[in-house]
């Protein structure tokens, strides 16, 4: 087994001081916020795939169905000898990828994107065992910062699943698209997950179970927050909430202090007050419609090749080309 390549450009420093800037200006803001990505610690990551696995939860299991009826298709239209994946790649989904490229007779390199060290190198080092000969290089970097840094490898084919492209707000993901277009050179690839507007009894389900994993998912943000910054939240007076935002097509998820709260993070120096009512929204996932997503593309500078959808019309999965 050749020994996975690893480039780091975030380290636990950067991570640090990342989440002090994110908590003090989330917030220090009217209304309250904090992004998603502070959910991941150990326990975090332990209840999201906790939640994947809830009858509720359709968005994981509706794009494992596109990826396993389509994966031999992507791998026969890009030919493509490597696979960039932003986000761990040990999971089933990459594996279906990972199994057609192969099979097509295309695959020469895996490059994992990841903001944990730790994760990544657990996930390359397995792909190494499991896939014998294939070359793994890793890149430890932030998907919003780093795509500048992947290496290159013949005809690459960008994986971003899981609906992840949602949790950007409009500015954020034209952003984001553009800079994928940036690191790409024509003719690569871009398959993109991405969930779609439907019955909205149906999306806030999803994000508000019976069991309340995604209650327990919600509130993690905050022992985080405690743990990290020495702050002093009372995690269980908050209480989960996730709505349909129709103007904006996105589900919002929020936490609502149920009494008065004056919270110190002591790390930061910082007293915040919450009355009762009050909400700090810590996600939004933004749902999307086939021209929507088609347009944004096309002005980062992509051609939406394929639109698959699993049988149930629920989650999409696009593949997309980069254009001259």
């Amino acid at each position: 087994m050749t020994e996975p390549a690893v480039d780091v450009y975030l380290t636990e420093d950067d991570a640090a001081q990342s989440l002090r800037t994110d908590v003090h200006n989330g917030l220090t803001a009217q209304p309250k916020w904090l992004p998603p990505k502070w959910f991941y610690d150990a326990r975090g990551s332990e209840l999201f795939e906790e939640i994947t696995r809830l009858p509720e939860y359709y968005p994981t299991n509706a794009e494992r169905e596109v990826l396993a009826t389509r994966a031999a298709e992507i791998a026969r239209v890009t030919n493509a000898k490597s696979l960039v994946e932003l986000g761990s790649g040990s999971s089933e989904k990459t594996r279906l990828l990972l199994d057609a490229l192969r099979d097509h007779g295309t695959l020469g390199k895996f490059i994992p994107l990841d903001v944990s060290a730790t994760a990544l190198r657990e996930a390359a080092d397995q792909i190494s065992t499991d896939y014998p000969g294939l070359v793994v290089h890793g890149v430890v970097g932030d998907f919003t910062r780093h795509l500048d840094r992947l290496p290159d490898g013949g005809t690459r084919l960008v994986a971003f699943l899981g609906g992840t492209i949602g949790n950007l707000e409009a500015g954020e993901r034209a952003d984001f698209l553009g800079a994928v277009r940036a690191a790409l050179e024509p003719g690569e690839y871009l398959l993109l997950g991405a969930d779609l507007v439907k019955d909205p009894s149906v999306l806030v389900r999803a994000y508000d179970d019976s069991q309340g994993v995604t209650a327990d998912f919600n509130r993690n943000v905050l022992r985080v927050i405690n743990r990290e910054l020495g702050a002093d939240f009372d995690v269980d007076a908050f209480q989960h909430v996730a709505l349909w935002n129709a103007e904006q097509e996105r589900i919002e998820m929020r936490l609502r202090a149920q009494r008065d709260m004056r919270i110190t993070v002591g790390e930061l120096d910082l007293d915040v007050e919450f009355g009762a009512g009050e909400e700090l929204r810590t996600e939004t996932s933004a749902k999307f419609r086939r021209e929507t997503l088609t347009a944004e593309l096309s002005a980062a500078g992509f051609e939406l090749q394929e639109f698959w959808t699993d049988k149930a019309g629920r989650f999409a999965l696009t593949l997309s080309q980069a254009t001259d």
